[in-house]
């Protein structure tokens, strides 16, 4: 697969999720949401690796490799969960616009990768403040907005932290088994949480959130994670970091549109800085291509 059209497909499925997070728990609580998403995902990964004649890995760089991915979808994706409850679709998507400067941080720290150069840090720091400016005037006050707003900027340093991790330990997996070993371990997790917190199981569930966890697993889990760590073989973790500075646009207009989410002059502002970020950091990558060569 083209590796342009992996990042796009990444964009794009990423757009749809916050929404799909908010609509999936609507009448079945977050950890029936999040639980059946990854137990559905995991069931066709298995599916996909026995009709490909593929198999698990199990040596010592593959089973970090799983445990380093499943802190990004079972951490990042419980703070997720509990944390939409609290805030629009369109915020959950403009917290995760945190993870180009902390995924930097951490591949500078981890990787030694030199992704805090001045041009990438006025790219990164343009894009955030776009991001800020965005929901500017939609920030509530309450107890329960701030918590959901911690909970998600915790969900985007464990996502940026794992992505990281998975990009140093270089196990070069297919992209479908370190999926496939990953959500197992995930699942696991996410089955275990559930039976420590007396959860029942709903008697019904609405057509909305049924679709909503059936698109969330399908493409939000199986394609969607298969991508990313596709292209996470192929790309540098900053590079990786700059999806969530586009995803948040698209976002906005599809909450607007689908859950009638407010949009105001701070989405035009906001938009142009994120553009002016990706200029400015796209500026300094092909500067350093042009110096090297």
């Amino acid at each position: 697969m083209s590796i342009t059209a992996a990042y796009i497909g990444i964009i794009l499925i990423w757009s749809t999720t916050p929404l799909a997070i908010k609509w999936s728990d609507d009448g079945v609580g977050f950890l029936f949401g999040v639980t059946s998403r990854m137990l559905i995902g995991v069931l066709i990964c298995v599916l996909i690796l026995a009709f490909m004649r593929q198999k698990l890995q199990w040596h010592k760089r593959a089973v970090y490799t799983y445990l380093s991915a499943s802190m990004g979808i079972f951490g990042s994706m419980l703070c997720t969960y509990w944390g939409a409850q609290y805030i629009t679709s369109g915020m959950i998507s403009v917290l995760f616009g945190l993870t180009p400067l902390l995924t930097s941080i951490f591949a500078a720290l981890v990787l030694n990768e030199r992704s805090l150069s001045a041009g990438k840090l006025v790219g990164i720091s343009l894009g955030i403040l776009g991001l800020v400016i965005i929901f500017y005037s939609d920030i509530a006050h309450s107890e329960k907005a701030n918590a959901g707003i911690i909970a998600i900027i915790m969900a985007a340093t464990l996502h940026s932290l794992s992505t990281v991790l998975v990009k140093k330990l270089d196990c070069r997996l297919p992209g479908i088994v370190m999926n496939t070993g990953s959500l197992m371990i995930s699942s696991l997790l996410f089955l275990i949480v559930w039976s420590l917190s007396g959860v029942q199981m709903p008697e019904t569930i609405p057509m909305k959130a049924g679709l909503s966890i059936l698109y969330l697993g399908i493409l939000g889990t199986v394609v969607g994670f298969t991508l990313f760590f596709y292209v996470l073989k192929n790309l540098d973790a900053g590079r990786i970091g700059l999806i969530p500075l586009i995803t948040p646009v698209l976002a906005l207009f599809i909450g607007n549109t689908m859950n009638s989410e407010p949009v105001g002059w701070a989405l035009i502002m906001g938009s142009l800085l994120i553009m002016a970020g990706l200029i400015a950091h796209h500026w300094s990558v092909f500067s350093g291509f042009w110096k090297k060569n």
